[in-house]
């Protein structure tokens, strides 16, 4: 899969990772690989990133949205 985590000023990750967990705004849910598409709503909390090392990045975000097509997961994040 291929993440993106986007502000309003820069990118702040890019790159092929194996699962992330997301806070969404009803509560955190995970994405694996060829989940159904989905457009949602974030909220404050932690983004669990790990990629194909089982390497793990946490990133803190102020809510924003999430999109995922076809193994691309878009987020746009108010701040990081």
């Amino acid at each position: 899969m291929y993440l993106e985590i986007i502000t309003p000023d820069k990118k702040v990750f890019e790159g092929e990772i194996t699962s992330v967990i997301l806070p969404g705004s009803e509560g955190s849910f995970g994405i694996l690989n060829n989940h159904a598409p989905i457009i949602s709503t974030l909220g404050y909390g932690e983004i669990k990133i790990t990629d194909k090392s089982q390497k793990t990045q946490v990133f803190n975000i102020g809510g924003g949205v999430v999109e995922v097509i076809n193994n691309k997961i878009n987020v746009l994040a108010e701040n990081v």
